[in-house]
């Protein structure tokens, strides 16, 4: 179970990744973030998130068309 869950949903480009982004702000290193997008290229964009960001995507996956992943906030 993650820490916080971000819904951005119905959301397209770049708003799911600059939600997370804001999100992950406001926690602590280690913490966890889950996030829920419909947006079919959120997986090329977390996957890039994660490359520059350092944040890791620990889990990601899809079901019904909602793309879920599962962040762990960098030190």
């Amino acid at each position: 179970m993650a820490d916080q869950t971000l819904d951005t949903k119905g959301l397209n480009c770049p708003l799911p990744i600059l939600k997370a982004k804001k999100a992950l702000t406001g926690m602590e290193a280690g913490q966890t973030l889950e996030v829920l997008s419909t947006d079919p290229g959120s997986v090329k964009d977390f996957a890039a998130f994660s490359r520059t960001t350092g944040n890791e995507i620990v889990e990601q996956g899809e079901e019904g068309g909602v793309f879920r992943f599962i962040l762990k906030k960098a030190a």
